[in-house]
């Protein structure tokens, strides 16, 4: 199938996706538009829930299993939209619409990627596509769920946009719910212990503190208070006080050993909300990283969380679009970087096969 024939089809795909409603958890009409498509194209397409995947025509359980990911689902539109979110709309070379950018634009140029290489022989990896759910809200019925349907992966593309530059390695996420305690008493006279206080000396902590190791990609583990609660009325010292800890942590320690970090080193109850979300990336001599340096693509450490941080395999954030456009009113994607992500991520891969 040619470029341009790959390039329309795609277009025409998002299209049908900005029309739909998919917001996180309601991707069931998006979900059946995209199965449809791959029926269309004459690919098998498995489906687990709402997440959607195919695998190439002569896949070989001996090589090599790269997966092409991307989502979706989308988030609420917001209410500085002055378009019709639902409306994909073209003008001067821009598709307007909710979840062009982030993440239809690269889904679909990942699908038409997928398309191209789908019946080719001799290939040194297969290749595994999944359009998957829930990412928006790093749910556990999304890539999580579906994971355990795959193939064996070694090697993820996730779709998102980067302007299709390398993001090799992305930080994860821990959110801590800590509460410091201490004695309540009368505030006039010198009864108690107040546990804002000692909540205020742990914040200086967060703070403050330095972990030894830094990340080459993502630089420090970044930690920031974002919420704090306490006391119930001006003259009571509080016996409690609850505070919010945004973790943003790094590849050089996984979010286990952050935790545990933190732990030793404050005296408020710490509690995680969860420790899946972990940094991720792979090595910089991975063929495809070396094909896409190759192209004079800039490797970087991505800021934002993605589902590579629940797939437990090297994995590479690339796609068309531009992350600075996700979640912005009139949000679009250039038809030209639909095009050009194909030809980019066609030619990485086609690269890296000669590489192996």
């Amino acid at each position: 199938m040619k470029h341009q024939e790959l390039t329309d089809k795609a277009i025409a795909l998002l299209k049908s996706m900005i029309a739909t409603k998919s917001l996180s958890r309601e991707e069931d009409e998006v979900a059946a538009i995209v199965k449809q498509f791959f029926i269309d194209n004459g690919v098998e397409v498995h489906q687990n829930k709402r997440n959607l995947w195919a695998k190439n025509i002569h896949f070989d359980e001996n090589k090599p299993t790269f997966l092409l990911n991307s989502h979706i689902d989308t988030v609420k539109p917001n209410k500085d939209w002055t378009k019709d979110p639902f409306n994909p709309e073209v003008e001067e070379g821009k598709l307007y619409g909710l979840g062009s950018n982030d993440a239809g634009g690269p889904l679909v140029s990942l699908i038409a990627t997928f398309l191209y290489f789908y019946k080719q022989e001799n290939l040194p990896f297969n290749l595994v596509v999944c359009a998957s759910a829930e990412e928006e809200v790093s749910g556990k019925e999304g890539i999580a769920d579906v994971w355990q349907h795959l193939p064996k992966i070694d090697f993820a593309i996730v779709g998102e946009p980067t302007l299709m530059q390398l993001a090799v390695a992305e930080k994860g996420l821990m959110v801590l719910d800590c509460v410091a305690h201490g004695e309540s008493g009368h505030a006039a006279r010198n009864e108690g212990v107040n546990a804002l206080y000692k909540a205020l000396d742990d914040i200086n902590w967060f703070r403050s503190f330095s972990f030894s190791k830094e990340s080459k990609t993502l630089g420090p583990v970044k930690m920031s208070v974002t919420v704090i609660q306490s006391g119930t009325q001006h003259n009571v010292v509080p016996s409690e006080c609850k505070y919010v800890v945004d973790v943003r942590t790094t590849d050089a320690y996984s979010n286990q050993e952050t935790l545990e970090i933190i732990k030793e080193h404050v005296g408020s109850t710490v509690t995680p909300r969860s420790t899946r979300l972990n940094p991720s990336g792979a090595p910089l001599d991975h063929p495809v990283i070396k094909a896409g340096l190759a192209l004079n693509k800039e490797a970087y450490g991505s800021p934002t969380l993605s589902d590579q941080a629940l797939m437990p395999v090297p994995s590479l954030k690339l796609g068309p679009g531009n992350s600075a456009r996700s979640h912005t009113a009139n949000e679009y994607i250039g038809l030209d970087e639909i095009a050009n992500g194909i030809n980019d991520y066609i030619r990485i891969l086609e690269d890296a096969a000669k590489l192996m």
